[in-house]
């Protein structure tokens, strides 16, 4: 009989598999690494293994992979002009990715109409890209008539849409198809303490079919806490009767866990936020903030405002679901109404390609 060959111990951050773990015949249990490995080149006197071989490894090989192909993030922005934005986008991303830092200065006068501003950013941090695309719209609900004033926004994310189907069924087509398509579109609503406009009601009524609409109160520094909870109490009820949904939509909860966790974020929502890019000393440290007579709003204060809580949503838990979400429920329906649609594009025929068997 050959000797075994010799099994290389498990690195030290691989977690020690549990004593009640299953075993299946080859030694494979829930992450535990291999046994014995039949078949491999025995030379002679039995051979050394490389390194450690276990299913938790497929975890690295994706992150390795990753991490060179790098991340794609679109977002969009909404509102009429002086609700803060662009300062919001800046705070939540703690760089400089608004229109304002891209040529645009204070001497633009607000456009005649809605107007569709792309603006992409490279962000890197701990070795991690992230190419960051913010896309503006001035001009949005700033008119005496704003009458279908949504019609180029949502006539820009078709387009996306459009660009991506058709990158999708060429032949030839790229390894990476860039993905321009947007992930989230941030609503901002004004903090009048009252009710939603009816241009903010049509507004997500017409758009949330297509994008993931995250509604959020613009400078809620402006009312008082009872203010702000009862404003937001209003929102809510007024996008359940008109029945408008946002994200994270009910029926994309995949288990009882993200449930119970996409429930707090919608309990809390929209999310009442103050934006700022300047820093004030409070207690001997220096925090991001907007100075009032009565002291400092703090910006990544949870008691001061819900800023923490929509970054934290936003890119700690569900950046990847967002993307996921617009492949898989939005993109996906606008592409089978596409291609069913009698004006669509035509279905690659056999004619105009090579028989697989030739």
């Amino acid at each position: 009989l050959k000797p075994k060959p010799a099994v290389p111990a498990k690195p030290p951050h691989v977690a020690a598999p549990s004593p009640t773990a299953p075993h299946g015949p080859s030694g494979l249990g829930g992450g535990v690494g291999v046994d014995r490995v039949p078949g491999l080149g025995h030379s002679g006197g039995g051979s050394t293994l490389l390194g450690y071989i276990g299913i938790d490894t497929i975890i690295e090989q994706m992150r390795k992979k990753t991490m060179k192909a790098g991340f794609d993030f679109n977002i969009m922005i909404v509102g009429h002009s002086g609700l803060g934005k662009s300062t919001l986008v800046n705070t939540l991303f703690k760089s400089q990715v608004s229109r304002w830092s891209s040529g645009w200065g204070s001497e633009h006068k607000i456009p005649k109409t809605v107007e569709i501003k792309a603006v992409s950013h490279v962000i890197e941090e701990g070795g991690v890209k992230m190419k960051l695309t913010v896309i503006d719209t001035p001009g949005f609900g700033d008119q005496i008539n704003n009458e279908n004033c949504w019609d180029p926004i949502s006539k820009y994310i078709n387009e996306q849409y459009e660009k991506f189907l058709k990158e999708e069924v060429n032949i030839a087509r790229k390894k990476r198809i860039p993905d321009t398509r947007v992930h989230c579109c941030l609503y901002f609503i004004s903090p009048t303490g009252h009710s939603l406009r009816q241009l903010d009601i049509e507004f997500m009524k017409h758009l949330s079919r297509v994008v993931n609409i995250i509604p959020v109160i613009a400078k809620s520094d402006t009312m008082t806490p009872d203010e702000k909870n009862e404003f937001k109490h209003r929102v809510r009820k007024e996008l359940e009767t008109h029945g408008i949904e946002y994200y994270p939509q009910n029926e994309f909860d995949d288990d009882m866990e993200d449930k119970n966790e996409n429930d707090k974020i919608r309990e809390a929502m929209p999310f009442a936020v103050v934006g700022s890019d300047k820093e004030f000393q409070v207690n001997g440290k220096r925090v991001l903030g907007r100075k009032t007579a009565w002291g400092v709003v703090e910006v990544e204060n949870p008691n001061h405002c819900e800023f923490a809580l929509l970054r934290d949503f936003l890119i700690r838990s569900h950046l990847q679901d967002l993307k996921e979400v617009t492949h898989n429920i939005h993109y996906e329906t606008y592409r089978a109404r596409r291609l069913n649609d009698n004006g669509g594009l035509h279905p690659i025929s056999a004619n105009n390609t090579q028989e697989s068997n030739l």
